[in-house]
């Protein structure tokens, strides 16, 4: 699928530039190794799902609290009896294949564990931490404000293993991370199986791309910002179903190259991958969620759309014109995210 630079896309609001390998945690800094010509990011929002109220017979349904964003009371989830979730900022552990994992929980004040509420897996960079990526993402933020719950997983190598990159180590299991860490967190609170979403930053964009293309019967939609998706042969892409996608991209990105192209990781791993491009990367999802038509013209913020997509799925690419390797923006992320939740 070819590429093109999408330069009719206009100027969207977003976040500062920053650097560093595939990102370094949101902070201004040299580096990396990867040429581009550039990018930005935006992102069309969504509206807020309405609340639903508790089901008999002990169920919850699913969206009920005050505080708690819902699907409207679609699907009914049984909350644990005790949850061993508590409102705070902990870090956590978790074995994976003989492995000890990490990451960064946040679980916002208004979490009761008496009705279920969404959960998002946050990525960081290349090089930073799951700390590093709260700091910078916004969404710990939002998450106080909406009453969902926030995991910031820590990657080997401080990066994420997708296909030919990019932990030194080609055997790690970030997959099954991400699996086993949604279902540890189902397992001790009250979270809504149906409203599970991932999202990242520069590589750990890469990873969001990643989990939609390989557990889409798991996460319900992703908002990935500064990475796109490789060619097929490198990281083949085959959802379980059509999932939701909208990434945030700068035309002047140096790291990753918003035309698309050839690119080597900045942590001196050995391979060259090579990039769809923004707007490949678009047109790809587009394909994948068979969505029909054309995209919308781009809005204010810069985002354009297929919303005539399989399962009442949506793609959106929101460019910044100008835009450096950019962090998204959380809010109108975070409100495709939760107007999308798994059929």
């Amino acid at each position: 699928m070819s590429t093109s630079s999408g330069g009719s896309l206009s100027v969207g609001s977003g976040g500062g530039s920053t650097g560093g390998g595939f990102g370094s945690g949101g902070t201004a800094g040299g580096g990396g190794g990867l040429s581009a010509s550039g990018g930005g990011t935006s992102a069309s929002g969504g509206t807020n799902a309405a609340g639903g109220s508790n089901a008999a017979g002990g169920t919850n349904a699913a969206g009920g609290a005050p505080n708690d964003s819902g699907a409207g009371g679609s699907t009914a989830v049984a909350c644990p009896t005790t949850s061993e979730l508590k409102a705070g900022e902990t870090n956590e552990t978790i074995s994976v294949g003989g492995t000890t994992r990490s990451y960064l929980l946040h679980v916002p004040a208004s979490y009761t564990g008496s009705a279920p509420v969404p959960l998002v897996l946050d990525f960081h960079s290349l090089g930073s931490t799951g700390a590093g990526q709260r700091g910078i993402s916004g969404y710990a933020t939002l998450s106080d404000q909406n009453g969902f719950v926030v995991a910031y997983p820590n990657g080997i190598d401080n990066a994420w293993n997708i296909g030919p990159c990019c932990t030194t180590s080609r055997t790690v299991d970030d997959l099954g991370f991400a699996k086993a860490l949604v279902a540890k967190l189902e397992g001790q609170g009250c979270i809504d199986p149906k409203r599970v979403y991932a999202t990242g930053y520069s590589m750990g964009g890469g990873m969001s791309h990643y989990l939609a293309c390989n557990a889409a019967d798991v996460f319900a939609a992703v908002a990935p910002a500064a990475f796109d998706l490789l060619e097929d042969s490198e990281e083949p892409c085959h959802p379980a179903r059509p999932i939701t996608e909208i990434s945030f991209r700068g035309t002047s990105d140096p790291l990753v190259p918003y035309a698309g192209g050839a690119s080597s990781p900045p942590n001196g791993l050995n391979v060259t991958i090579h990039f769809l491009g923004a707007v490949g990367t678009f047109q790809r999802w587009a394909m994948l969620d068979q969505c029909t038509g054309t995209p919308s013209a781009a809005d204010a913020s810069g985002c354009q759309a297929y919303s005539q997509c399989a399962g009442g799925t949506e793609v959106t690419l929101c460019t910044k014109q100008g835009g450096s390797h950019d962090p998204g923006d959380p809010n109108l992320g975070w409100a495709m995210l939760e107007s999308h939740p798994m059929p």
